[in-house]
């Protein structure tokens, strides 16, 4: 059986292909760098002797979805693990967020993890086993400035992902999200030190660390995974912290600056 993770040719995809690799599933690396997709399956071919196959798919073109599945198809494979891990973080205030950007995003959030679920999760339930991850994050929570188009896709996610959980929990289908908070990958542009300092603060957690306690909740059936301690305080905190004081601290001349400049 085989695993296919969008995303998986860097940061927590690359990890959730070898993770996966580890269980003995076969994997496809699906993104949209060829040569990367290339060389984490060699790795994992080398490593654990699995099959890995790449797959080049631009995931934010409206037929992405479709395109993948037909590919898919064409190798003759069965895929009982999806992640749906493909994502970009943008920081800007929407007033400077272009069009193709906003298309963008949606499409990699929204639309094409959408369509995904649709066309393998059918599979999964005629078969009458398999396992959906969605890759949300802890801004679902709760409204954040400067990144509001990701945040509200990322609540996109939170809610189709528990919302399926219970379409398909009587298919054999299991459909689980996964909320972390910072994750230590290329997606943060930050020094090593910088790094360090957060994961030992519990700010940031290893990309590794999130996996493993994503694929654990996955595998035992759980709707969602909120990874780690503090990502569970965050979200609780989030989920009831008042709108006046998310202004209060807007009003910070270090927030107001940053502010101005996305």
């Amino acid at each position: 059986m085989y695993a296919l993770i969008t995303g998986g040719s860097s940061g927590m995809g690359e990890e959730f292909a070898r993770e996966l690799a580890a269980r003995g599933y076969d994997i496809l690396v699906v993104s949209n760098r060829q040569e990367e997709n290339n060389r984490v399956c060699e790795q994992l071919t080398r490593g654990f002797g699995v099959k890995a196959l790449p797959i080049y798919s631009d995931l934010t073109a409206a037929t992405a979805a479709e395109e993948l599945y037909a590919q898919v198809q064409s190798l003759g494979v069965e895929v009982e693990v999806l992640v749906s891990n493909a994502g970009v973080l943008l920081f800007s205030q929407m007033q400077r967020t272009s069009l193709p950007e906003l298309d963008r995003i949606i499409a990699l959030h929204c639309t094409t993890p959408t369509k995904l679920c649709r066309l393998f999760a059918e599979d999964m339930a005629q078969r009458g086993r398999g396992y959906i991850l969605l890759v949300s994050s802890i801004t679902a929570w709760t409204p954040f400035p400067t990144i509001s188009h990701y945040a509200s896709t990322k609540a996109y996610l939170k809610s189709l992902g528990q919302a399926l959980w219970y379409e398909y929990r009587g298919r054999g289908v299991v459909v689980t999200t996964l909320m972390p908070s910072a994750v230590d990958t290329p997606l943060y542009d930050l020094s090593d030190k910088m790094r360090r300092r957060l994961r030992l603060c519990g700010v940031m957690m290893s990309a590794q660390s999130v996996v493993r306690k994503a694929l654990k909740a996955m595998f035992r059936g759980r709707a969602r995974c909120l990874p780690g301690v503090m990502t569970k305080l965050e979200a609780g905190f989030c989920a009831i912290m008042p709108r006046c004081l998310m202004l209060l601290v807007m009003r910070i001349p270090a927030v107001r600056r940053i502010l101005e400049r996305v």
